[in-house]
């Protein structure tokens, strides 16, 4: 008898081949599936950006299929995009574990979702159907967040597990990864695995969390005055770490940061970080206690602008300025890109007095939460996948884990380095190629959903480097006439005092426009038709872009 059932679909819209907005979708017949909704964040050169999100279009088109969001721990690139796709599209229901839950609660309030958002609050034993189509599970892992869970996709085709991030740290601080349930998942079958690529390119283990507070006791030891922690307001480990010594040394202990505030908050209030209430104070107190009485923990290890402590360093925070004798602790890498402007940081804050502790080969101040390549060859001896999809990473991040996996075993032919997008197929436990998905960059500015393309973003980087040409003419809609001739105006774009260029340009317009009247084309077409032609006029010219804005009003001054 020939089989009623049809292939599971894999894709991702985020996550492969970068390090950020991490989506990934599961397709049945009747039923579509996500695992997280993140964002990236911008790199230096996407002026204007706050978030990248994913391209949602294929949701979009598929809406009635979409029956729940899977999300595997609370940190931004797996949590920070839900604002944007709930949005975009109804999601029925959202299951996360109970730190995650409470932040993406949290999140959906400060972006102001008026609908109200369904969050079911998981853990291990949790067992989720979704129809016919999917049955899905959880095994905790370790990270750098608290409530961190691998998933477990059963489906009448096979089996598929997604790790989520992880580190297989066995002096964890929290709760053991439950690696018994991972070998029993590999023992009764993996069809596919997806899993964490992140730290593909470091040889052995990689360090516990508890190894870091070793040598940040020793510069609390030896601070003088305040000590200044900078880390990722998400690394809650770290934050309760830092805490302990902090308390231990008998500093009192203010937050500074926006998002630092909000989640030492919600993690206080849930037990996960425990600051006594006579350690803690305002920013306002601050400068009643001594220097060496002081821990100020705070946002901005990335060096981003308007983070606490760029406007600590910049002399443009409220409450809080910068002293010789401090102590300033980055617990935290540089995320590629960033580099610069913590280097510009840096100097600032030494050059007022400060001593800079960084993550390297004098002190160890950070560890990673991603998984080195001997726990990546643990991971995919544990589970023993047919099949192998490495995810969470850039390219050669990727590639080198599917090389890895090859060398434990996978055959070369069941592994499948992908782009998002790219679509896999599961059908009778067999995995292979599909089709393709729209999975493009969509670039946000605050919590506003009319984002930009990379059509836009160039355009911005245009703007920028080659400056901007405006043609300005006054057209009658009515009779085709145009009443007022284009006029050229450029800013940032200099045409080296040539008039011949701005005449020339204008001319150009004016035969876009009398062509685009005649041919009585819309409104819109007859402004790209004189964006158009300037902008091909310029660069034969002068081999520069700059932005054209063509501005086309009526006889009664509408644009």
């Amino acid at each position: 008898m020939a089989r009623l059932s049809r292939p599971i679909s894999i894709f991702a819209l985020g996550g492969l081949g970068e390090v950020g907005k991490n989506t990934y979708c599961f397709e049945a017949d009747r039923s579509i599936i996500l695992i997280d909704a993140g964002v990236r964040f911008p790199e230096a050169n996407l002026p204007g950006v706050s978030y990248v999100i994913p391209e949602y279009t294929y949701l979009k088109n598929n809406r009635s299929k979409v029956k729940a969001l899977f999300i595997t721990h609370g940190h931004e690139d797996h949590i920070g995009g839900i604002p944007f796709l709930v949005r975009s599209l109804f999601i029925p229901v959202i299951y996360a574990p109970r730190l995650a839950a409470a932040l993406i609660r949290h999140k959906l309030e400060d972006a102001k979702i008026k609908e109200p958002v369904h969050v079911i609050e998981y853990d291990a034993d949790t067992v989720v159907p979704i129809g016919d189509d999917f049955t899905v599970s959880f095994f905790r892992v370790t990270h750098s967040i608290p409530d961190a869970y691998g998933i477990c996709i059963d489906t009448k085709e096979g089996r598929i597990v997604d790790t989520g991030d992880y580190k297989i740290d066995l002096t964890p601080v929290g709760p053991n990864f439950e690696l018994s349930k991972l070998a029993r998942l590999g023992a009764e079958g993996v069809d596919l695995l997806m899993s964490d690529s992140t730290n593909a390119e470091l040889e052995g283990y990689t360090p516990s969390e508890t190894a870091v507070r070793r040598d940040v006791e020793e510069i609390f030891d030896k601070a003088p005055g305040r000590v200044i922690v900078s880390t990722f307001s998400s690394n809650i480990n770290r934050i309760q770490q830092v805490v302990e010594v902090a308390v231990e040394h008998d500093r009192k202990i203010c937050i500074l940061g926006r998002s630092m505030v909000n989640v030492v908050g919600i993690a206080r209030d849930y037990g996960y970080i425990k600051i006594p209430d006579a350690n803690l104070i305002s920013e306002e107190m601050v400068r009643t206690y001594r220097a060496g009485e002081i821990c100020l923990l705070c946002t901005g290890s990335q060096g981003e602008e308007m983070a606490a402590l760029s406007r600590i360093a910049n002399g443009t925070h409220k409450n809080i300025r910068i002293l010789p004798g401090d102590t300033i602790i980055f617990s935290s890498n540089p995320i590629p890109g960033n580099g610069a402007l913590v280097d510009r940081l840096i100097n600032n804050l030494v050059k007022q007095g400060a001593d800079v502790k960084q993550n390297g080969l004098s002190f160890s101040l950070h560890s990673s939460g991603h998984p080195s390549r001997q726990e990546l060859r643990l991971m995919l001896k544990l589970a023993k996948p047919h099949y192998f999809m490495p995810a969470h990473g850039e390219y050669r991040m990727l590639k080198m884990h599917g090389e890895l996996a090859e060398q434990v075993g996978v055959p070369k032919e069941n592994i499948f380095i992908c782009e998002n997008g790219d679509m896999l197929t599961l059908f009778d436990h067999k995995v292979s190629r599909g089709g393709h998905v729209p999975a493009d960059d969509i670039y946000i500015s605050g919590y506003d959903l009319d984002g930009a393309s990379q059509s836009s973003i160039t355009e911005r980087d245009s703007l920028k480097n080659e400056g901007v040409v405006i043609i300005m003419t006054t057209i009658d809609t009515r009779t085709g006439r145009i009443i007022a001739p284009p006029v050229f105006y450029a800013r940032g774009f200099a045409t080296g005092g040539d008039t011949h260029i701005a005449r020339h340009a204008q001319m150009e317009a004016e035969s876009a426009l009398r062509r685009s009247l005649s041919e009585h084309q819309a409104f819109g077409e007859i402004k790209t038709a004189i964006r158009n032609a300037v902008a091909k006029y310029l660069f034969r010219k002068t081999e520069r872009t700059p932005v054209v804005i063509p501005m086309v009003l009526n006889e009664a001054g509408r644009r």
